[in-house]
C-alpha cells in the first residue's frame, strides 16, 4: 500500500483532546512526538492515572486555551534537540492528518518558546508516511476559522 506523503509541516487534529487545526512540524530527526502543554497535573480518574493540561493551539497566540485530559501511558525521560533531558508525561491519542487517522504517543511539554505547537516524530510516522522536506501541507489543508474555539472548564 502506498504511503501518504507529508510535507515538512502539516495541519493536524487530535479529536479525543478537542484539538483541531494545529500546525505541526514533521520532524524525522525526532524520535517521539510532542504537544505543547502547560498547567500539567497528574490526577486520578476511577483509580487510574490521568493527566490534565492546557493547550494554546495556535502559533503566536495565547488567547485560545483548550482544556484537555488523557490517560497517562508513561512518564519518561526525553532529550530535546539541545541535549537537555527532562521527565515528561506520555499520552496516546488519535491524530488526524488529511483524511487519515492513527494512534500515536505524544509527550507533553511547554513548547511556548518553539515555533510549532506540535512536533510529529518518526515513531508516529513509521510505516505510514513518507516525508518530502521540500514541500508543505501535502496531506492537509488549513482548517476553517470556526475551528478555533475554547472549551470551558
Amino acid at each position: 500500500m502506498p504511503q501518504t506523503i507529508l510535507g515538512w509541516r502539516e495541519w493536524v487534529s487530535l479529536p479525543a483532546l478537542g484539538l483541531t487545526g494545529i500546525k505541526a512540524k514533521i520532524d524525522t530527526g525526532a524520535r517521539s512526538s510532542s504537544l505543547h502543554a502547560f498547567d500539567i497535573k497528574a490526577i486520578e480518574v476511577d483509580g487510574a492515572p490521568w493527566v490534565e493540561f492546557k493547550v494554546h493551539p495556535h502559533q503566536h497566540d495565547t488567547t485560545d486555551v483548550i482544556n484537555c485530559r488523557a490517560p497517562i501511558k508513561d512518564y519518561r525521560q526525553v532529550t530535546d534537540s539541545g541535549g537537555h533531558r527532562s521527565m515528561r508525561y506520555v499520552i496516546e491519542t488519535h491524530i488526524c492528518i488529511g483524511g487519515e487517522e492513527c494512534l500515536a504517543e505524544m509527550t507533553l511539554a511547554d513548547r511556548s518558546q518553539m515555533l510549532f505547537r506540535m512536533l510529529l516524530g518518526r515513531t508516529a510516522m513509521k510505516n505510514r508516511y513518507t516525508v518530502d522536506p521540500s514541500r508543505s501541507y501535502c496531506a492537509s489543508k488549513k482548517p476553517p476559522k470556526q475551528a478555533r474555539h475554547t472549551i470551558p472548564n
